[in-house]
């Protein structure tokens, strides 16, 4: 029923229906979410073949590796399946925006992390209205 109704938990069924018509799979991350590529320019508006993704479970734009992102975005030609990607020796490993979930960076002096902050160190002087 979700996929009927509701486009971010993965893609509807009439996403579905057209991917699968005018689609042809590509490949898959490790998150699970599918990639696929128009098999003509006839859904283009640019002259390139259109690319999608379906999402595993709730869609987030973040949720998108790099390479894929890449090649999503008409930056690599050939997918990650054809031509890996090249991963350089100081980039790290892919995490998903984590706003709004548990998991999210909560800095000193957070309300969530109960709001204890320490002491200002005197570099700091408030402002007086004269």
């Amino acid at each position: 029923m979700k996929s009927i109704f509701t486009w971010w938990n993965g893609a509807t069924i009439g996403a579905r229906f057209h991917i699968g018509r005018r689609g042809v799979y590509v490949g898959q991350d490790e998150g699970g979410n599918r990639y696929f590529e128009a098999r003509d320019n006839s859904d283009s508006y640019d002259g390139r073949k259109r690319r999608w993704v379906i999402y595993q479970g709730y869609a987030d734009a973040s949720k998108v590796a790099a390479e894929w992102h890449g090649w999503l975005h008409y930056t690599f030609d050939e997918p990650p399946t054809v031509e890996p990607f090249k991963i350089k020796s100081w980039e790290k490993d892919h995490l998903p925006n984590l706003t709004g979930t548990i998991h999210a960076y909560r800095p000193p002096g957070a309300i969530s992390r109960g709001g204890e902050r320490p002491k200002a160190t005197g570099d700091y002087e408030a402002w007086v209205p004269k």
